[in-house]
């Protein structure tokens, strides 16, 4: 382990954002140091992505087992050992844990274990050693966060880190916040056995999705036993013999044995020196432009602790913008618009692009289409339930041909795996006819967007309005 010393770019921070950067600027040939206060890959491989994903499909697992003799297969549910999920769990983190450490050790990065802090535009202090850097790249993530007056004990009322870490499934749980988080948990206790209830101050689940596949999910939900609170704002939470006692806003009060914190994530970044280098900062947030630089010169800023989407794959791509521009090469800002998002519920949803009311309120007109995924072959095998709706640009005369696609909507099992090809079709500014003429393997999910483009191209096949 290096103990100071003078680098091209010094990364604080080695999650998503920063170990991107780190490796893609060591491929450029620049000499890199990358600190990491606990463990490289941050909160998406230790805290959030992996390991919420790893209880997601034991969940799957779960519910197949529970539900498998409607497809004639003898099997009993006995219940689940935690203990033994967790150790699976753990693996999953560990083996790509142990990767993502010798991926960066082959690229020959400076890995510095230990909290650093930002004393001048060009240095880096951990410990006693200080780090200089021509670049400096700012990449310190996020932590749960809680609303004002709620205090996370860590035992009846938790965040995700302690969610991620339960060593019992709780007989009943109540799920503050409606957003990716929160369903995710609301999803896994459900198929673990759990009475789960979420409370969304916003009137529908996922708030930052289009609303028709918040109603498909919500509807599924019901289906599921899993019950929702909309609209309606917390007030506060008292413990009782058993758990805890929750109050909302609209006088309900709601009971279980524990409460879920999950009204997102906060940027990491008081205390750090940001501010007295002289880095300019919102709400803590750290201010960047479109290339990730933030108001002084040499620094740059990704990840959760710049206001764009708190998503790994964000970070991942800003990471190597900024490693980019480092090394002198040609780049593009990211157009937010065009990032996947995927919340890996049962079922799942998955989108790009914008929303219907998006583009009301940017004053765009557009056509849209639902395709159900009944009329999906792969999906009834599958015996998911949900829909595929496309938006694209109005036709600019009457009778005339819609123009770009500018969103695409998925809801249903396993549909997260199709929004790759969704983020082509809208970063690609294709047409419904462009995608009409692509053939779509049968039987597969992906046919939902054939199916889907084909009926807004004018030419529906297993489709009727």
């Amino acid at each position: 382990m290096a103990e100071g010393g003078h680098y091209d770019i010094v990364i604080l921070g080695g999650g998503s954002g920063g170990y991107a950067c780190a490796l893609r600027a060591a491929e450029l040939g620049k000499r890199v140091a990358l600190i990491e206060k606990d463990k490289v890959g941050g909160t998406c491989l230790h805290r959030g992505c992996i390991p919420t994903k790893a209880l997601l499909h034991a969940a799957e697992i779960a519910d197949s087992t529970r539900e498998s003799e409607k497809f004639g297969i003898r099997a009993t549910f006995e219940g689940v050992e935690m203990p033994a999920v967790l150790s699976y769990q753990q693996g999953v983190v560990e083996r790509l844990w142990k990767g993502l450490q010798s991926t960066l050790a082959s690229r020959k990065i400076d890995t510095i274990a230990g909290e650093g802090r930002l004393t001048s535009a060009n240095s880096v202090v951990v410990g006693d050693a200080t780090y200089t850097g021509d670049y400096i790249v700012l990449a310190t993530g996020s932590v749960p966060r809680s609303l004002p007056g709620l205090s996370i004990d860590g035992s009846r009322v938790i965040s995700s880190d302690e969610g991620l870490s339960l060593d019992r499934v709780p007989k009943s749980a109540i799920v503050l916040g409606g957003g990716v988080i929160g369903v995710e948990f609301a999803s896994v206790w459900r198929s673990f056995g759990a009475d789960v209830t979420i409370v969304e101050m916003a009137p529908q689940l996922l708030p930052l999705e289009d609303e028709a596949s918040a109603k498909v999910l919500q509807r599924v939900f019901r289906r599921r036993g899993i019950a929702f609170e909309l609209g309606t704002p917390f007030q506060s939470v008292s413990y009782t013999d058993d758990g805890v006692s929750v109050t909302l806003g609209n006088g309900k009060v709601l009971a279980a044995e524990i409460l879920l914190v999950a009204v997102g994530r906060g940027p990491v970044s008081a205390d750090l020196g940001y501010e007295t280098v002289g880095v300019a900062m919102s709400r803590g947030y750290v201010d960047v432009d479109g290339y990730c630089r933030t108001s002084v010169p040499n620094i740059f800023a990704v990840g959760d602790l710049v206001a764009t989407p708190q998503l790994a794959h964000v970070g991942f791509a800003e990471g190597i913008l900024v490693a980019e521009q480092i090394g002198g090469l040609d780049v593009r800002p990211i157009d937010y618009d065009g990032v996947p998002r995927i919340t890996y519920s049962e079922p799942e949803v998955a989108s790009v692009g914008i929303t219907s009311a998006q583009a009301a309120e940017r004053g765009i007109n557009v056509v849209e289409v639902n395709y159900p995924l009944g009329g999906n072959g792969r999906s009834v095998i599958l015996g998911t339930q949900g829909q595929a709706k496309v938006i694209a640009e109005a036709p600019s005369v009457a009778g005339g041909k819609p123009g770009r696609v500018l969103g695409v909507h998925l809801v249903g099992s396993r549909v997260g795996e199709l929004i790759a090809e969704a983020q082509l079709i809208v970063n690609w500014d294709a047409e419904p006819d462009d995608v009409a003429a692509l053939i779509h393997p049968h039987p597969t999910q992906s046919e939902i967007i054939g199916e889907a483009h084909l009926a807004l191209a004018g030419k529906p096949l297993h489709f009727h309005a």
